[in-house]
């Protein structure tokens, strides 16, 4: 996920896509704790989408409130 798809999508596309990775991430640990999980770095990958979409959301509620 690109910062450009984030700034695309609208208020309610970026809820639902932060819960997702909240729930993947959920589940990732899951996979970790039990020795299951093979691909490591999605772990920094959802850290970082979800810092972009937690980024975007205060970007656009500050530009409302400024408005």
């Amino acid at each position: 996920m690109t910062g450009e798809d984030v700034r695309a999508m609208s208020d309610d596309q970026l809820q639902d896509e932060l819960l997702k990775l909240k729930k993947e991430q959920f589940n990732l640990r899951f996979q970790q704790a039990t020795g299951q999980l093979e691909n490591t770095a999605r772990f920094k990958q959802i850290r970082r989408d979800v810092a972009r979409l937690k980024t975007d959301m205060r970007r656009r509620a500050l530009q409302t409130q400024g408005s």
